[in-house]
């Protein structure tokens, strides 16, 4: 199965991007833009790809022990930035990012230990994809839009692990689906 392990907002931040991103898809050219729908808005810690049913198990026990070492600890959305000449639209974060990096940095590692293939380490990014372009794109007015914006700040207490539905190809606008299969507390969350 397709796995990621991820740090996903409340429904009460999710509601405040919303409200931001219903404006962004106003501005001009936004029609150009795949938006990411409001299920799959996640902070992504490590991703995993495709997973054997018979490794699962043992992530899963490494990724409960990655969180119970981990605090939790606050983090709110914050204005925004983009990947690939505006390939990807990213909603950003301020809070202890510092325990975020480090959350991100053990649930790979948990992955690594549990024999799952990472590939190429890359120093952890704090994002929550909104939207995408199959061509490179002047983003300007969009970022421009999300500087402003900052949601209110809420206490990450939990390490998520994600399945993710790809759609069948061919069908235009299909979204990914996403399924939290465990949730365990950070450390001092419960």
């Amino acid at each position: 199965m397709r796995l990621f392990a991820a740090v996903l907002p409340p429904e009460d931040v999710t509601d405040e991007l919303a409200a931001e991103l219903a404006a962004l898809k106003k501005l001009p050219g936004a029609d150009g833009l795949r938006w990411t729908g409001r299920p799959g808005w996640h902070f992504t810690l490590a991703f995993y790809g495709e997973v054997d049913d018979d490794v699962v198990p043992e992530l899963a026990i490494r990724l409960e022990r990655a969180a119970h070492r981990t605090r939790a600890f606050a983090l709110a959305l914050r204005g925004g930035g983009q990947f690939g000449q505006g390939r990807a639209l990213w909603a950003g974060a301020e809070g202890d990012l510092a325990t975020m990096r480090l959350l991100a940095e053990r649930a790979e590692a948990a992955a690594r230990k549990a024999g799952v293939e990472m590939g190429e380490h890359r120093r952890y990014k704090a994002h929550l994809t909104l939207a995408r372009s199959r061509d490179a794109r002047n983003v300007r007015a969009y970022l421009d839009a999300l500087a402003g914006f900052t949601s209110r700040t809420w206490t990450v207490d939990e390490l998520a692990l994600v399945r993710s539905n790809l759609p069948k190809s061919g069908v235009p606008g299909a979204q990914p689906r996403y399924e939290a299969v465990a949730r365990w507390p950070l450390g001092g969350a419960g």
